[in-house]
């Protein structure tokens, strides 16, 4: 039974938590030691730095056959290649960070017409279960 299902390694895709680019994904290209790693993000717009792990979260994609120390335009050509952007897109965690700041950047309007098409949404769901009931106890 293994314990651990995202190891920190070479090619592993990573979620950055805080900071400006929060909510973008790197690739760690190099371990430091236990608690830090170097990571470059060339297609999201993440600069080639040293992060703690706390600062980041380990997804499941992981780019294969990815040297130590890779550069950043061959790993924006390994990035392109396996399709690890498009991977990502489609994860529910990506599509739940990207609904999240939709949201955020809502007008009030934008969040009046939502509260009114979620009403009409109850009312027909509710008009609809009470014809269910009917039919069923008929």
């Amino acid at each position: 039974m293994v314990a651990f299902k995202r190891l920190a390694q070479v090619g592993r895709v990573v979620v950055l938590n805080d900071g400006l680019k929060a909510g973008r994904t790197a690739v760690i290209v190099d371990i430091i030691d236990h608690n830090r790693a170097i990571i470059d993000g060339p297609t999201t717009g993440v600069h080639r730095q040293e992060i703690s792990f706390n600062r980041v979260t380990l997804t499941d994609i992981t780019l294969k056959a990815v040297p130590r120390t890779i550069g950043s335009n061959a790993l924006k050509r390994a990035i392109i290649k396996q399709g690890s952007d498009a991977a990502w897109a489609q994860t529910a965690w990506a599509k739940k960070i990207q609904q999240r700041s939709v949201r955020a950047n809502l007008s009030d309007f934008d969040r009046f017409k939502i509260m009114r098409l979620k009403k009409q949404q109850r009312f027909i769901v509710q008009r609809q279960m009470a014809s269910l009931k009917k039919t069923k106890s008929a």
